[in-house]
């Protein structure tokens, strides 16, 4: 199986040490086999830094799931245990690893999921009204790589370049938050730098095909042009 990780870096060789902690799964190596999710990761991430996206693809031995020497959980949707296993990685101590497998496969907890599980802690939701609510979900998968064994069954294959099609809406929202970030406003004053600009007048009119650039290159205008 094909599977993909979206970044701002190429990633030929695993370290699971630079793992974050806390994720859906746990500290662990995560891949997707939706190339359109590793392309939104990579520019989710690319949002915050000035990088260029990246996607690495690998070759994931499915075998892996039937391996006896492997400790698997899967879950084909989102569900109860689903729940309840995400809320318990979210919360673990962040030194140590809150479980015992090698890979786990299952679907995702994107930021409006997050959101949900927030109010379900916090006894706002019920968790029926919250599994309710997940079959709403847009598809999306992840597999999780726990251990060194486990990154056995991943082969690097190569590097691609991430799809970037990014909207005019989505790059001027990126453009304002960079702004925010980097001159230190807020949002009010960073949307009418950019909106008042020459940049986005340019950026607007589809004929100028500004759009094709990316989102840094556009950047980079705009802050030539209010210094």
């Amino acid at each position: 199986m094909k599977v993909y990780h979206g970044s701002d870096t190429l990633v030929s060789v695993i370290d699971l040490q630079k793992c974050k902690p806390n994720r859906d799964f746990g500290r662990g190596f995560y891949v997707t086999k939706l190339r359109s999710q590793a392309d939104d990761m990579a520019k989710r991430v690319t949002k915050y830094s000035k990088k260029n996206p990246v996607v690495t693809e690998y070759e994931f031995d499915e075998y892996a799931f039937e391996d006896v020497e492997l400790k698997v959980l899967r879950f084909n949707d989102y569900d109860e245990k689903w729940l309840e296993f995400v809320v318990f990685n979210r919360n673990a101590d962040k030194r140590k690893q809150p479980h015992d497998y090698d890979i786990i496969e299952g679907p995702v907890a994107d930021d409006k999921i997050t959101r949900n599980i927030t109010k379900y802690l916090q006894k706002k939701i019920s968790k029926e009204k919250f599994i309710e609510m997940l079959t709403h979900s847009e598809p999306n998968h992840q597999i999780c790589f726990c251990t060194i064994n486990s990154l056995q069954m991943l082969d690097y294959v190569g590097k691609h370049k991430a799809n970037m099609n990014f909207s005019i809406e989505d790059i001027s929202e990126l453009l304002v938050e960079r702004l925010m970030l980097d001159l230190q406003i807020d949002e009010m004053k960073a949307a009418d730098l950019f909106y008042s600009s020459a940049t986005f007048t340019q950026l607007a009119d589809t004929e100028t095909k500004l759009y094709e650039k990316t989102w840094q290159e556009i950047y980079q205008m705009l802050r030539n042009e209010l210094n």
